[in-house]
């Protein structure tokens, strides 16, 4: 693993956490957000921001834990740097954070297909439901989204 620092950002990392998400997130498949979008979640009670940071930021993780249950929003590594333990860091740091925060479980949904459902099973997640034709991709194609959850308790 790369020698990182998991640690809290805020709105002031967002032009960085954006640079990622726009090398990690194939606009094909519809799954990036935008910078607004960011923001606004980031204004809401309960709503985390993790930093894999290097030298710069690698990767990140928003979630929000609201009413004794956590949801991982978005999770993105820069290609650069994948495969080399950032995701997993990230996803432990969310579910630590969860534990702390007394929440009973971890959702999150991903694309059907996504490889990252390899680290999201690996890391204690079954899927419990599907959300068909939910991403709409750049050319109008539609994905399925899978939800998954771990319990914590």
């Amino acid at each position: 693993m790369i020698d990182t620092a998991f640690v809290e950002g805020s709105a002031t990392d967002l032009p960085e956490v954006m640079a990622v998400m726009t090398a990690a997130f194939d606009p094909a498949f519809g799954e990036a957000w935008t910078s607004s979008q960011c923001l606004a979640l980031m204004t809401m009670p309960g709503t985390r921001l993790v930093l894999a940071r290097f030298d710069r930021v690698l990767g990140f993780a928003l979630s929000r834990t609201i009413v004794g249950e956590c949801e991982l929003m978005m999770l993105g590594v820069d290609p650069a740097a994948q495969r080399q333990g950032l995701g997993k860091g990230l996803l432990n740091t969310v579910i630590t954070t969860a534990m702390r925060e007394n929440a009973t479980a971890v959702f999150l949904e991903v694309r059907a297909a996504n490889p990252a459902i390899a680290l999201y099973s690996y890391s204690g997640f079954e899927k419990v439901g599907v959300r068909a034709r939910y991403y709409r991709g750049s050319a109008g194609q539609v994905f399925d989204a899978e939800t998954y959850r771990r319990m914590l308790r």
